[in-house]
């Protein structure tokens, strides 16, 4: 019989090319998927883990091997940064939706050996040729560092490096929400401002290192006692911030007297010495009728410098029809009008690359004059500023310079004066010839502020205006308050003998004021004492203040200091100087003072 075979063929060429083009797409995949630096899971779709590449083996701590089959919650756990809870696994939301999700950028992954690691996250569906979903894959990479380096910058800016507080730009921002709170639910606050007393002795005896670790020190006092719902600040060297957080003024008053009570009870030890502070409170309610955050800050800062004034450690609450704050926010109209007059009066020498005084239509010299008692026809003169105010009304310093002390504005001010003066007395003697007996004769007396005494680059200032100014040094007495030698007796002692040096006079103003101003006056090389004006004003009625007078003369005279009384206001007071033996005298029953003008004033 005959065999039939039947030889059947295919032609699979097409199909063996698709099998080897699969198999090179899956070989290069795989090889990409290993090779890339981002962390890579895959998973079937039911959300079992078929691959994980070595970015994710390293971050996981699970190997492919250990890990397929499993759930990917159980190699992949993840939580939120801030409130340690569990986040929902993105693979699960992308088998759910059949679309792409991306997590929170606060995730952090939990490895296996409980290492975390902060991580961005994105998970897409896969899909066959027909959109069939078959799985999932969930690409994520560590962004510890750079996050870390956000998180530092983002606390920087809104907290105080030193004591970790907020600072005063992110306290402001709270303020401005609770000034809203406030105009829109009626919800009660209020605002606190604390200054240390007494931290500038320390920070000035102790140094630096000791100021920095008692604000530390304190911050860590005062957070023991405030609330966890209040905002506790440093708005700048030793003031502080607190939001008080619905608080009505009464409990505020309360919680704010006992952080007064908790710093006077602190006490601060520094290289062996123990150290005592306080702190002056302003306290604000903040009501409905506050409309701006700069009204309400400007208002707390006042309540506490009105603590301060009132005496310091203490609590100084608002009140709305307050007449002494409303005084005090009268001072800083004077800081605008202070300010201008300081522009208008320096120009730049382009050459010297220094400020010189020019001609001003805001400040203006007046001169008082001071007459020898002793010996007849002998003039002194007291240098004093005016300020000319808009409308060319001429503005007495008492209504100005406590703005200008508080402001930190007097050290500018000193200059101006100095520099002012010795222009004009130098371009009188180049204009006159005055070398004469008559020049030497006057002496000029120029008031120092406790801030320029306090300035270390002063001394070197006035040096510099000496050298530069033709004006003979014997002639120029500068004078510097008792209380301001005694608060700062070692500056004052070396700018003292900075001046000596050079052939100035020193004389020690308002004399008897600090009441115990005897055992300092052996300290301080002055050459002029004048004697408070509460001592010599009624020295013909009262014996005791005659007495005072008196004793201060004779002490002065063993000391060989010259003596001035202020405040003379007519001929029976200074019969009674005479009758003392009190040098010179000064005051409205002498003459008033004069604008300076040397051909006029000086040497008319």
């Amino acid at each position: 019989s005959a065999t039939m075979v039947i030889w059947v063929a295919h032609n699979i060429t097409q199909r063996k090319e698709m099998e080897q083009t699969l198999y090179a797409e899956k070989e290069l995949a795989q090889v990409t998927l290993k090779s890339i630096g981002d962390a890579v899971i895959t998973t079937n779709a039911v959300g079992q883990v078929k691959f994980v590449n070595p970015a994710a083996e390293q971050l996981t701590g699970w190997h492919t091997a250990e890990a397929q089959g499993k759930p990917l919650t159980e190699i992949f756990q993840i939580i939120d940064h801030f409130t340690r809870e569990p986040v929902v696994n993105p693979v699960d939301v992308v088998l759910k939706t059949n679309q792409n999700y991306e997590l929170a950028n606060n995730t952090v992954l939990i490895a296996r050996n409980e290492a975390e690691y902060a991580i961005e996250d994105s998970a897409a569906p896969i899909q066959d040729h027909q959109g069939k979903l078959i799985g999932a894959v969930i690409v994520f990479r560590d962004v510890t560092e750079s996050r870390s380096l956000a998180h530092e910058l983002s606390w920087q800016a809104s907290h105080d490096a030193l004591t970790g507080l907020y600072n005063r730009r992110k306290f402001e921002k709270f303020v401005e929400i609770a000034i809203k709170e406030t105009q829109e639910q009626e919800i009660q606050h209020a605002l606190c401002y604390l200054d240390l007393d007494r931290f500038k002795i320390i920070n000035d005896t102790c140094g630096h290192a000791a100021g920095d670790e008692l604000l530390k020190q304190i911050t860590v006092h005062l957070k023991k006692r405030i609330r966890a719902v209040d905002i506790f600040a440093r708005l700048g060297g030793d003031e502080f911030g607190l939001l008080l957080n619905q608080c009505p003024p009464e409990k505020a008053l309360e919680l704010a007297e006992q952080l007064r009570q908790l710093v006077q009870d602190f006490n601060f030890t520094w290289s062996d010495k123990v150290f005592k502070i306080g702190v002056s409170v302003g306290l604000v309610p903040i009501m409905p009728t506050v409309t701006n955050l700069a009204s309400l800050l400007n208002t707390a800062d006042l309540a506490c410098y009105a603590a301060k004034k009132k005496g310091r450690n203490c609590v100084y609450l608002y009140d709305e029809q307050d007449a002494a704050l409303a005084q005090q926010r009268g001072q800083r109209q004077w800081i605008t009008k202070i300010n201008q007059a300081l522009l208008e009066s320096f120009h730049l020498d382009e050459s010297l690359g220094e400020k010189l005084v020019k001609e001003s239509h805001r400040f203006s010299l007046h001169a008082q004059k001071i007459i020898g008692l002793r010996k007849s026809g002998e003039y002194h003169y007291e240098i004093l500023l005016r300020l000319i105010d808009e409308s060319g009304e001429i503005i007495a310093p008492g209504a100005f310079l406590p703005a200008a002390e508080r402001y930190e504005l007097m050290p500018a001010i000193d200059r101006w004066v100095v520099n002012a003066f010795f222009a004009n007395y130098e371009a009188y003697c180049q204009s006159n010839q005055k070398h004469d007996s008559q020049t030497f004769d006057n002496l000029f007396a120029i008031n120092l502020s406790g801030a320029s005494i306090n300035d270390s680059e002063f001394g070197t200032f006035l040096q510099a205006q000496f050298e530069r100014y033709a004006i003979p040094p014997e002639t120029i007495c500068f004078e510097i308050t008792e209380t301001v030698a005694i608060s700062s007796l070692d500056n004052a002692v070396t700018l003292i003998e900075k001046l000596k040096k050079i052939g100035c006079a020193i004389a020690l103003d308002d004399f008897g004021s600090g009441m115990c101003s005897l055992g300092y006056l052996k300290n301080l090389p002055v050459d002029y004492l004048k004697i408070d004006g509460s001592f010599i004003k009624n020295i013909a009625s009262d014996p005791i203040n005659y007495a005072t007078v008196e004793f201060f003369h004779h002490i002065s005279k063993m000391m060989g200091i010259k003596t001035i009384a202020e405040f003379v206001e007519d001929e029976l007071v200074l019969k009674n100087l005479q009758d003392i033996g009190i040098d010179y005298a000064q005051g409205y029953g002498i003459e008033q003072p004069q604008p300076l003008a040397f051909d006029q004033t000086i040497y008319s």
